[in-house]
């Protein structure tokens, strides 16, 4: 439990009024809760206080290790003296090209060495790196770019024309006002040259050679202070215009450092790229493996073929994935897969609640699975389910079960509570009330580039909204119920389509499925189910097999939870993975509502 560092100060505003000098010891207790007393008064100095970076890790790995590798991809291979130097120079090249504190350099790459070497180059230039999502369409990446400000535009080749098309949308709204970014393309061996040379022909610079321009010996200087932002990255904008959350130095840093210790990461981790590192800087990741001097093992495209192959071939050890990878593992054919795994591989998952199932089942094939959960506004991933060596001993379901649940905050992270969002009481431990989940601490983002408003409600009582729903154990591991929007109310009733989703899953012939609220005629709203069936399953005969599985689920849910519609499809997703369930929401109500319902 926090208590608010306002409580002086709140306290003594509220008050009756005070004789003079109760006033100045009221202003003395007050000025105490923001700077409690101490028994010495000795001063920081250079000597002994250092604003927190995570800077100083890629130098400390190439000090420590200069010959190791850093990072593969394809035929390339760097070690971290490699980066180090290649990072200063990209720093330096920025810095000559006018770019420094204040300014936004904007990232469009998959997982490829340079987006790697921007996580360091940029800020060491001073400036702030904006890793976009290369799936955004341009209309979106135009907002993005204009509302960032973004000085300088890296753009992976394979992508060029997106950033293109972006730029021509924000000159045509500013017309006579704007100027356009320094455009640099990143050439990829792997990749098709002509778009390479087609970029190079409408005036891009090539990346190699805009860092030959640089110093690779530049003497970098960390902030000044470490609530300088070091990354700007922006939410899905689901519902309305995405919004940029800013995140600094001293949270990079502490939260880099958790990563690691939470998921018993070693010094030397082989660490595959199937995470995109434009979601959450690879969950902090990117700094995370230089603390370790890893070795970073890049993909461009995410197969379950790929991933085994880089098990078996490149001595992979940790990757990340949201729960959609896991499932592409599970369900692979015999041909993509290279088993028994020549070591067991430590698997991070987050971005959506995994089914208990597909747990058990990685577990089954050699990988030990972390469950993890945060945000975007907490640096990605804040709260792990942490595992407790009693659990080995409860059956395959129960362990399943536990597993899947949220679980406790991250060392980084300073607080974490379920409350009611009406009295911000914390909820009662019972596992079954359910509250907001919220966060208070240095894991938590500087806040939302120019929206005030959106700062106002997410911080609002000094706490992070996070915007989920879910309940508190008595062992204290919180569990994620649903988002507050994706709670569906029956007769009165609420149904987490999280839950039944959970079921959903267990069915044999189901690869994916997602659940949404769909209007009723009797009940308000009734589950919709939105299923993806796995390859091996003839689908041909739709009513049979929806009505095989609604009866599948009515063995095992409470028959108002029951699904009152099912809808056989592809499943739409973003780059991380996250089904979109605003699209399926959509479509459940172009369906129209349930005209009957038998319960």
């Amino acid at each position: 439990m926090c208590a608010s560092p306002n409580f002086w100060l709140l306290y003594f505003q509220l008050s009756p009024p005070l004789p003079e000098e109760r006033l100045i010891k009221a202003a003395e207790m007050a000025s105490g809760a923001q700077s409690q007393r101490d028994i010495d008064d000795l001063p920081k100095n250079e000597a002994n206080y250092t604003a927190l970076t995570p800077l100083w890790f890629l130098e400390r790995a190439a000090l420590v290790h200069p010959n190791r590798v850093s990072v593969i991809h394809g035929p390339v291979r760097f070690t971290w003296a490699d980066t180090y130097g290649r990072s200063r120079q990209l720093a330096s090249a920025l810095s000559r090209s006018s770019v420094g504190p204040g300014s936004t350099v904007a990232v469009i790459a998959p997982n490829v060495p340079a987006i790697y070497e921007a996580h360091f180059g940029v800020p060491m230039s001073g400036a702030v790196i904006n890793c976009v999502n290369i799936r955004l369409n341009a209309p979106t990446v135009s907002f993005l770019l204009d509302h960032s400000q973004a000085e300088v535009v890296i753009v992976d080749q394979e992508f060029y024309s997106l950033a293109e098309e972006s730029l021509k949308i924000i000159a045509e709204k500013n017309k006579s006002s704007y100027k356009p970014p320094l455009l640099i393309v990143i050439g990829d061996p792997t990749c098709d040259p002509k778009l390479l040379q087609y970029a190079l022909k409408n005036g891009a610079v090539e990346y190699e050679k805009f860092l030959e321009t640089g110093d690779p010996g530049f003497e970098w200087k960390p902030p000044r202070d470490e609530w300088q932002s070091i990354s700007l990255g922006y939410t899905s904008g689901t519902t309305s215009n995405p919004k940029g959350v800013v995140l600094h130095h001293r949270g990079a840093y502490l939260m880099a450092l958790s990563g690691a210790l939470v998921w018993g990461m070693n010094e030397g981790a082989v660490y595959l790229w199937t995470l995109p590192m434009f979601h959450c800087n690879g969950w902090c990741y990117a700094w995370t493996l230089a603390a370790l001097c890893g070795t970073s093992v890049c993909l461009r495209q995410v197969t379950a073929n790929a991933i085994f192959s880089a098990i078996a071939h490149q001595g992979v050890t940790h990757f990340c994935g949201a729960p959609v990878v896991l499932n592409t593992i599970v369900n692979a054919p015999p041909t993509d897969t290279i088993l028994p795994l020549p070591r067991t591989v430590e698997v991070m998952t987050a971005g959506a609640a995994p089914p208990p199932s597909v747990l058990a089942a990685m577990s089954r094939l050699g990988f030990r699975v972390t469950h993890t959960y945060g945000l975007s506004e907490t640096y990605g991933p804040s709260t792990v389910c942490a595992w407790k060596p009693e659990w080995g001993l409860l059956p395959a379901d129960e362990r399943a079960r536990l597993h899947a649940r949220q679980g406790v905050r991250y060392i980084g992270l300073e607080c974490l509570d379920v409350v009611d969002p009406k009295s911000m009481k914390p909820v009662p431990a019972d596992g079954t009330t359910l509250g907001e989940i919220v966060m208070r601490g240095n894991g938590v983002m500087k806040g939302y580039l120019k929206n005030p408003k959106a700062n106002a409600e997410a911080f609002e009582n000094g706490w992070f909204h996070s915007g989920d729903l879910g309940v508190k154990h008595p062992d204290g591991y919180v569990e994620v119920k649903d988002r507050a929007k994706d709670i569906i109310i029956s007769g009165g009733e609420n149904i987490s389509s999280l839950e039944v989703e959970k079921v959903v899953y267990m069915h044999p012939a189901v690869l994916e499925a997602s659940v949404v609220a769909r209007a009723d005629e009797r009940w308000g709203e009734s589950p919709c189910a939105f299923i993806t069936l796995k390859e091996s399953i003839d689908g041909s005969n739709d009513s049979a097999l929806s009505n095989d599985i609604l009866k599948f689920c009515k063995e095992r849910l409470p028959g108002y939870w029951v699904p009152k519609s099912v809808v056989f499809g592809p499943l739409p997703k973003t780059a991380t993975g996250k089904i979109k369930k605003h699209e399926l929401r959509a479509k459940a109500k172009e369906l129209g509502p349930v005209r009957k319902s038998r319960l």
